[in-house]
């Protein structure tokens, strides 16, 4: 078997498939990102470069459109080395959501495409327009409208194509709906897990396991996963839990939306809007795994907030080390997470409702003990094992993937019924 792993930030969301592809007898497995990507080591992968930048007079409408056309050809490039080499790959995995695939099949027709449907924008329902702090204009909406051109290209070119949750699935197209099945990669269920003897120094401060403390993490600090809104919460649970830390995770550049107008970042925007304490305050920036992961065992409390948008490893990984999570009422986390059976849930812009569960948390330690557990349990409904199960299917004709949507599905329903029991 030959197969082809396509990321911009190689091997991205990919890590554990592509690992366990590779390390298999007989198959060969290539990665394709941009240069700088990380690679995986022990692992062939291949770098490009788009020949120029976006012209700077292009319609800002249609930017995207170029970018993805820059990309489209630096990947074509190298795929046709690639042929002229030999290698012609029975399957192509990708993230298409920069253009790379976007003349895959030109190269490539018989190999089967495999695109990773992550996100389908919407000027309604979803992200866009949810937070009334960020009002949006008809030329959003129009830019939106167009930016879905890719992705519409990205649907027709694919053999199927795979979301990891439902709620990500119902953001696409009805038409293309029986082509994409909902599979989820997996996190290192194994890994992570409870650990009451848990500690970890930062920032000068040890932190133990067992302590008040609370958690929330994020690839950055920004409003589409609650920042401004958890950073309002925190000023109230301070002031009533004298006792308890605080460790942010999270850098400072900007993932989704756009940067602040008047501070450099969101936190140094929050941090003067609201009081919090410094030294019970504990940003931390971005963490190496095995740090991060200590901060998820000595957590007490994990906020985890977030637009109707994707949603993010962190939340599952919060659960399977046994957090307490109090998440936002939203579509993608109440697709996991159930209020007073796996976790809390509040309204995303609901700053008393999360200070209170909060608040419950030191108040009330049995409830939140058995939170624990079924938090755990549920988790495991989305282990590497279960993903890489899922993952292979798609590698096969029609009946195979329909077998993985099937096969996902009644994994998620055992899941909750152990979670239950």
């Amino acid at each position: 078997m030959r197969i082809l792993v396509i990321h911009q930030n190689f091997p991205g969301q990919f890590r554990h498939i592509a690992k366990a592809w590779s390390e298999r007898p007989g198959w060969e497995v290539v990665g394709i990102g941009r240069e700088g990507c990380p690679g995986l080591h022990g692992m062939r992968c291949i770098t490009y470069k788009p020949h120029r930048d976006v012209r700077q007079q292009q319609h800002h409408y249609l930017s995207r459109m170029e970018s993805a056309v820059l990309h489209g050809q630096a990947v074509a490039r190298l795929l046709l080395d690639l042929k002229k080499q030999g290698f012609t790959p029975d399957a192509i995995l990708a993230h298409p959501g920069w253009g790379e695939t976007l003349y895959a099949k030109d190269v490539f027709p018989d190999a089967r495409l495999i695109h990773f449907c992550e996100w389908f924008y919407s000027a309604q329902g979803a992200d866009v327009g949810f937070d009334p702090e960020f009002p949006t204009t008809f030329d959003d909406h129009a830019r939106i409208r167009t930016w879905n051109a890719l992705h519409l290209l990205n649907l027709e070119n694919c053999d199927v194509g795979v979301s990891p949750t439902q709620w990500q699935k119902s953001r696409h197209p009805q038409a293309y709906q029986d082509k994409i099945v909902v599979a989820h990669e997996g996190i290192d269920t194994e890994l992570l897990g409870p650990d009451p003897n848990a500690q970890i120094v930062l920032n000068g401060r040890q932190f133990k396991a067992g302590e008040p403390i609370i958690t929330y993490v994020a690839r950055n600090l920004e409003p589409y996963r609650g920042f401004h809104v958890f950073m309002r919460a925190l000023e109230k649970i301070q002031k009533e839990h004298k006792g308890c830390h605080t460790i942010i995770v999270g850098g400072d550049d900007v993932s989704y939306g756009r940067r602040p107008k008047d501070a450099k970042n969101w936190r140094e925007k929050m941090l003067r809007e609201v009081k919090v304490d410094p030294s019970r305050t504990h940003f931390v920036g971005k963490l190496p795994y095995d740090q991060y992961r200590k901060v998820l065992q000595v957590s007490a409390a994990h906020v985890y907030l977030t637009y109707p948008f994707v949603l993010s490893w962190s939340m599952l990984e919060a659960m399977a080390s046994g957090c307490v999570v109090i998440g936002s009422k939203t579509a993608p986390v109440e697709e996991v997470l159930r209020d007073g059976v796996d976790g809390r849930l509040a309204g995303f812009h609901d700053v008393e409702a999360i200070t209170a569960a909060l608040g419950e948390r030191w108040d009330a330690q049995a409830p939140s003990n058995d939170l624990c557990v079924t938090s755990r349990r549920k988790a495991q409904g989305f282990t590497r094992f279960r993903g890489l199960q899922s993952y292979d299917q798609l590698l096969l004709p029609k009946a195979g993937y329909e077998q993985a949507r099937i096969s996902f599905h009644d994994q998620l329903v055992s899941s909750t019924m152990e979670s239950i029991s």
